[in-house]
């Protein structure tokens, strides 16, 4: 697991967000809306690349936008809590907690330009390095890795779920050395040869094909659903509307505006947006609850099994329910505990 240490200084950072100002109103036509983006890479990168796009959003909503850059995932559902941010774009997993700790609710979801939905998590090394998945799972503490942030569902839930955890392989007992950092940084740092290798996910590797041509996956994950975006359900319903219609429309107009628009969300590694709810945070809720049955399974905690368990079997009814309204089947099993070594 990630270390304690790490969590502590995430939790500080987080703390420190909160403190610097009061909570934002809700509505009123002097209100800035603050829009939080999560941290993949450097801060400076993410600014030329959504300026462009907060621009539009601010124009065609005629509402007051700012941005806010969080360092890292845990400092958006904080921020959120205690209402320093309005929306924002969020990893799935963060937005479940969003939903769930600080009264989010996703309301759009993102999309893959290349019309393939979603996407995975992979682990990397560097690409004339001789390390393969069988040398990480010896778990012998001769090798460098890192994780992604702690509430990254690529960086840290899925590779917990579908790897380490099925085999009870504590990363933190596992590694000579263990850090965590986003997945630019952890991609430099392989491509870099700086560490052996890491965690990373299928859209920060097409973002960065030069750099990505430096790596080799060695394990790659089954799919995962799309990024959320989330606001807190307590904003200002007319402004909803308006923010609404602009993540619903844009990209779709036709003529050059509609390539102009479809290009910066291109930069993004973003298709149009889709209409969403809470349900699509429903693979990760899965996801999350099968991460805790197999950690209870290894430490055969009877009690632990049991309420995972059932958290589990709830998760499977609501997806029923889900699929039943849309008029899709649902699915009937656990999800997969591993997923089969990528190809080279």
């Amino acid at each position: 697991m990630i270390r304690r240490t790490l969590l502590a200084a995430i939790a500080a950072a987080a703390l420190t967000l909160v403190a610097c100002g009061k909570p934002a109103a809700t509505s009123g036509a002097d209100h800035e809306y603050v829009f939080s983006i999560l941290s993949t890479e450097s801060s400076q990168n993410q600014e030329t690349n959504w300026q462009p796009f907060l621009d539009d959003m601010r124009k065609q909503t005629g509402l007051k936008i700012k941005a806010f850059y969080a360092p890292n995932y845990f400092a958006l559902v904080q921020a959120m809590a205690a209402k320093q941010i309005d929306l924002g774009w969020f990893s799935n997993k963060s937005g479940l907690d969003a939903v769930e700790r600080a009264n989010g609710e996703v309301f759009v979801r993102s999309s893959d330009p290349s019309g393939v939905d979603g996407y995975f998590s992979n682990i990397i090394v560097p690409v004339k390095s001789k390390t393969t998945l069988e040398d990480i799972l010896r778990c012998d503490k001769t090798l460098s890795f890192s994780m992604g942030d702690a509430e990254s569902t690529s960086g840290t839930l899925a590779p917990m779920t579908y790897l380490f955890g099925p085999r009870n392989i504590d990363p933190d007992k596992c590694f000579k050395t263990l850090r965590s950092a986003n997945h630019d940084a952890n991609l430099q740092a392989v491509a870099n040869e700086v560490i052996d290798a890491a965690t990373n996910n299928s859209t920060a590797l097409r973002l960065k094909p030069d750099v990505a041509a430096r790596v080799r996956v060695i394990w790659q994950s089954p799919r995962l659903p799309e990024d959320p975006i989330v606001w807190r359900k307590d904003l200002d319903p007319a402004a909803k509307e308006k923010l609404r219609s602009f993540f619903l429309t844009y990209g779709t107009k036709p003529g050059p505006d509609g390539d102009r628009e479809r290009a910066i969300l291109a930069r993004l590694s973003f298709g149009r947006f889709m209409p969403a709810d809470d349900s699509h945070l429903l693979p990760v809720r899965e996801m999350s609850a099968t991460r805790d049955l197999i950690e209870a399974r290894n430490k055969h905690d009877e009690p632990g099994i049991r309420a995972a368990q059932a958290k589990l079997d709830a998760i499977h009814r609501e997806q029923e329910r889900v699929g039943a309204a849309a008029g899709q089947p649902a699915p009937t099993t656990e999800p997969a505990m591993a997923a089969a070594p990528a190809k080279n």
